[in-house]
């Protein structure tokens, strides 16, 4: 038998209190980016709710805001890339990040096989399908197929953590640098 309260009588959890403690969770970045076809553009969102799901069959998933205006975009078309950034792309980060008109201004990029744009100088890149879109406060969770991949530049990936820009260090004790074999990983 289960001692804890009921949650309807535990209190409320305050927003700010809640992104400052998750901000003690290390993120990486990534650029979600797809084709506007009704304008011929290219469209992209900077998000950090980005993370693998699945092997078989492989699957990822990323949760936009109910109030962006990227994803009607990605949802009509049905397609989308990732592109995780590098540590050298902060200005990326920002201009994806933010309400800039034109975010694709000063990057380079390219369709992959999907059409989707692919960031030049990225870490790696992912071009997906969407396969099921589940509502969840606000936001949306968005589960992609993987149909095409590679990895990039082998420069430190784009992290964030406690509200600012980051990036790991080599292990000094020289840990494995292979995932163990286990469930737990995926």
């Amino acid at each position: 038998m289960s001692t804890a309260a009921p949650l309807d009588t535990i209190g409320a959890v305050d927003g700010r209190r809640f992104r400052d403690v998750l901000g003690r969770f290390c993120t990486g970045i990534v650029v979600v980016t797809s084709v506007d076809e009704e304008a011929g553009q290219p469209v992209g969102f900077a998000c950090q709710s980005f993370s693998a799901l699945s092997l078989e069959p492989p699957l990822v998933l990323f949760c936009p805001a109910r109030t962006s205006r990227t994803w009607p975009v990605i949802a009509r078309t049905g397609r989308f890339a990732v592109n995780v950034l590098t540590h050298a792309q902060q200005p990326v980060s920002a201009r994806f990040g933010g309400r800039e008109p034109d975010k694709f201004a000063g990057s380079g990029w390219r369709p992959g096989a999907l059409g989707m744009p692919l960031l030049d100088g990225v870490a790696a890149w992912l071009e997906c399908a969407v396969e099921t879109v589940h509502e969840a406060g606000d936001h949306y969770i968005v589960v992609g197929r993987v149909a095409g991949l590679d990895d990039g530049e082998a420069d430190p990936p784009l992290l964030f953590h406690r509200g600012k820009y980051t990036v790991t260090t080599p292990d000094p004790a020289g840990a494995p640098t292979t995932w163990p074999e286990t469930d737990a990983w995926l």
